[in-house]
């Protein structure tokens, strides 16, 4: 069989190297904002809206197909990062989870094919979805992240690399400091923006930024916060994502409703979008 690097060069789809480009140009100063559609029609939303760029949301997209996050296979991850780029004409960084294998094998694969959908950005996490072992261990995170950066090189695409350190979201005794040790490896290892998911208060967020400088950070704001882009912006964040929140709060005002409805009440319409600035948002190809 051929090796996986002597085919990976045949990728090339030249629809998506301007993508690729700006993703990458706004990484290099200030502070963007990059929400996370979970479908076609709020990927168009927010083009429509004024974003620059969009990344998935690995829960937004489970709740959408009936399933708890963590839950979907590789199959529907890539035609969901296949349907979110073809949606807009927006850089789109897909929410890979893991790579979807536990085997180094299968990531350096499963990467390949993600960057085949016309994505520009593969973020990797080092959480592994098994509760006695919440995170791969040290030395295997970093590997996994070798390899990814591999499969990247190896398709000859302009995608960027974004390194996860979950320790704050699986209950690590001392999060912030095996975060920074975590994503410094990750930068030596070729990852082109750092994220530790969870990080929230201002002087962790600091911590992180001063420690893989000058690479860019991204913040998760995945609640109501009590600061503005502006203010994550001072800290030297320079991307900040929203996970599943927007699909959360879609599911709020649904369920909401639904519950109002339940009790013979329609008062949880008040606050929807009208079905003219819906129609707005679609009446013309993007």
């Amino acid at each position: 069989m051929p090796r996986f690097e002597e085919t990976s060069k045949k990728m090339t789809d030249h629809r998506y190297v301007a993508r690729r480009a700006a993703f990458r140009k706004l990484h290099e100063s200030g502070c963007f904002l990059i929400p996370n559609p979970w479908d076609a029609g709020s990927a168009r939303a927010l083009e429509r809206l004024g974003f620059k760029a969009l990344a998935t949301t690995s829960s937004g997209f489970a709740w959408s197909r009936a399933h708890a996050d963590n839950t979907m296979d590789v199959e529907a991850v890539l035609a969901h990062c296949r349907e979110i780029v073809e949606a807009t004409g927006l850089p789109v960084n897909a929410d890979f989870e893991d790579g979807h294998a536990r085997d180094i094998d299968g990531l350096r694969k499963n990467v390949h094919r993600c960057i085949e959908t016309g994505v520009a950005g593969v973020s990797i996490e080092d959480a592994t979805g098994d509760a006695s072992q919440p995170l791969y261990d040290f030395d295997e995170a970093l590997a996994r992240m070798r390899a990814a950066r591999a499969a990247i090189d190896a398709s000859g695409e302009d995608v960027m690399l974004i390194g996860r350190a979950e320790c704050f979201l699986t209950g690590h005794a001392d999060p912030l400091n095996e975060s920074i040790r975590r994503l410094r490896a990750y930068v030596e290892a070729g990852a082109d923006c750092l994220y530790a998911p969870g990080a929230g208060k201002p002087e962790q967020i600091r911590a992180i930024v001063d420690a893989v400088a000058p690479k860019p950070v991204n913040v998760l704001v995945g609640r109501a916060a009590p600061y503005t882009l502006e203010d994550l912006a001072q800290l030297g964040v320079r991307r900040v994502s929203v996970g599943g929140a927007l699909a959360g709060s879609a599911w709020g005002g649904f369920l909401r409703a639904a519950r109002g409805l339940a009790d013979g009440r329609f008062d949880g319409f008040a606050d929807n979008a009208s079905h003219g600035e819906l129609n707005g948002l679609f009446d013309e190809a993007p």
